[in-house]
């Protein structure tokens, strides 16, 4: 049976989109999202836990990202979660787990003073989708990104 492996976030920008570009050439922008939670405890006390997740987006999305989210901005993610593995400057193995979006969605409005509602769909590692200003607007099909090697599927069950 086929696994599902689909994240869906609605946070806020902890920092300001990072836009860099692999050597062979592709755009990627990176940023962390917060989402909270809230709750009671047993004591009756009000509790609340922030989880930051690490995003990288590709392709045309990632340039519209990084041309109008910025730190605070209120988004809608849906992708896959990915983790990498690599080697640092001492040789040690470190890991990394992030969501590779193939959905951003622009909620709260811009802080320039801007409408919001846009977003952009698609692109990703698995191509294709559109960039939409909340009033419709065509679809516009991006070539694969390469993503770089496949993550090991050797899963021990």
């Amino acid at each position: 049976m086929a696994g599902v492996n689909k994240a869906i976030l609605v946070g806020n920008l902890g920092r300001d989109p990072e836009l860099r570009h692999t050597n062979n050439g592709q755009t990627l922008v990176n940023f962390t999202l917060a989402t909270s939670e809230s709750w009671t405890d047993k004591s009756g006390e009000r509790q609340e836990r922030t989880e930051w997740h690490r995003i990288v987006v590709w392709g045309r999305q990632a340039e519209m990202c990084n041309q109008y989210l910025s730190k605070g901005r209120t988004v809608y993610v849906e992708g896959r979660i990915q983790t990498r593995e690599w080697e640092d400057k001492d040789g040690n193995k470190r890991y990394t787990t992030e969501i590779n979006a193939s959905n951003v969605n622009f909620i709260g409005p811009r802080t320039d003073g801007g409408g919001g509602g846009g977003g952009y769909s698609g692109g990703g590692a698995n191509g294709g989708g559109g960039f939409s200003d909340g009033g419709g607007g065509g679809a516009r099909n991006e070539a694969p990104v390469d993503a770089g090697p496949p993550v090991d599927d050797d899963i021990p069950f």
